[in-house]
């Protein structure tokens, strides 16, 4: 059972201190700036923790294995990091910015899951789609 909650437990709270520190981002610093010195010190962390927990194997063996997915990744990620702190600096909420995010990627990710990976699209799922947008609709009321 801890096989299947940490990990979720673990992304719940580097999100919790992710918003933070993307919120704490200074004003007048430009987001690229900032995130070369994020992906430096991930980079750096990374290569430490691979070696802490791989003795068999070397880095090179583990490049061979490479495919697209991580070159896009990188990429991809850059844009959710930008467009955080920009959202943060154009005034949305740490709470309702991500509960919006969150809400829109869930109906995504729900035919995104059923088209490309076959997931069942159920009536629960259906439901939970309408009530995600019922709750849209009362979390950004004024």
């Amino acid at each position: 059972m801890l096989s299947y909650i940490w990990p979720i437990a673990l992304v719940i709270f580097s999100n919790v201190l992710y918003q933070i520190c993307a919120k704490s981002v200074p004003e007048d610093l430009d987001p690229f700036a900032s995130l070369t010195v994020t992906y430096l010190v991930s980079a750096a962390a990374s290569a430490v923790l691979f070696l802490a927990f791989n003795k068999n194997t070397s880095l090179i063996k583990e490049y061979c294995k490479l495919n697209w997915s991580s070159f896009v990744l990188g990429i991809v990620i850059i844009g959710l990091e930008v467009g955080w702190i920009y959202a943060y600096k154009a005034g949305w909420q740490v709470s309702t910015g991500f509960i919006v995010h969150s809400a829109f990627l869930a109906i995504i990710l729900i035919f995104v899951g059923y088209y490309l990976y076959h997931e069942a699209l159920t009536w629960n799922k259906i439901l939970g789609v309408i009530i995600c947008l019922v709750g849209l609709g009362f979390i950004n009321y004024k």
